[in-house]
């Protein structure tokens, strides 16, 4: 049984699917209800059961009822993908202190309070694997993003730190790092700093493998880290960017 946050859209709703596609049970958390919903109701069918719950990942009380009423409907909770997102194109000096705070508190402290509700769950239950979504950010610095490499880069660490603790409970924790993936996330970049969409994923595009990334790219990864596949794999990060890091 798997839980995936920010999973209205584009990656988390790509990794919902997959994930379903594999056999397990899935719900779809997310403050999008309108488009939580649907995706609940299109990956509903043979192969896997999907239900939507609303969930403010950066609220304690919402990732509390959240996660109880997840445990109450599918009675264990065996993955947890921490994918809920959210960017500002700003530099330190650009950026508004809420701004800064909405950053850290949707891409960093969000797992934080998630995790903190699930691996009890999960280690009641015998285990389970927590994969958090990082970015290639995370690993090295880009442009005019300060708060979201700030936040992505404690993702990072973040995992290391948790598959320590958690790896005597069975728990499983590793990061996913996507580099430029063709979601509304990577598509408002380029509203934010007023760039032309077309122009500027073309530019995203320029990369060893020269294309975009998907999110069923991103979401194939997921499903290796959740997976008995990946039953020896803690603690680690797995780069999906085209090869944009391999110059780096």
């Amino acid at each position: 049984m798997a839980m995936v946050t920010g999973a209205a859209s584009g990656i988390g709703r790509a990794t919902a699917g997959r994930l379903a596609e594999a056999g397990a049970k899935v719900a779809l958390l997310d403050i999008d209800e309108a488009g939580g919903r649907q995706a609940a109701e299109e990956i509903q069918g043979p192969g896997g059961r999907a239900a939507f719950f609303r969930c403010d990942v950066t609220s304690w009380e919402d990732c509390r009822a959240a996660t109880s009423a997840v445990r109450e409907a599918f009675g264990r909770i065996d993955i947890l993908v921490n994918n809920a997102g959210v960017i500002r194109r700003k530099t330190v000096t650009e950026l508004e202190e809420a701004e800064w705070d909405l950053v850290l508190a949707v891409n960093l402290k969000a797992v934080y309070l998630l995790s903190r509700q699930v691996i009890p769950v999960m280690a009641a239950g015998g285990g389970g694997s927590v994969i958090n979504i990082g970015s290639g950010w995370g690993l090295v610095g880009g442009p005019r993003a300060a708060a979201y490499c700030a936040a992505k880069g404690g993702v990072v660490n973040l995992t290391r730190a948790m598959a320590i603790d958690h790896g005597p409970e069975g728990i499983r924790v590793n990061c996913v790092c996507p580099g430029d993936t063709d979601t509304p996330l990577l598509r408002d970049e380029a509203r934010q700093l007023g760039v032309a969409e077309d122009d500027f994923l073309a530019s995203a595009a320029a990369r060893p493998l020269r294309r975009l990334g998907s999110p069923r790219d991103v979401a194939d990864a997921v499903l290796y880290l959740a997976s008995d596949l990946s039953a020896w794999v803690t603690g680690t990060t797995v780069v999906v960017d085209g090869g944009g890091l391999a110059g780096g």
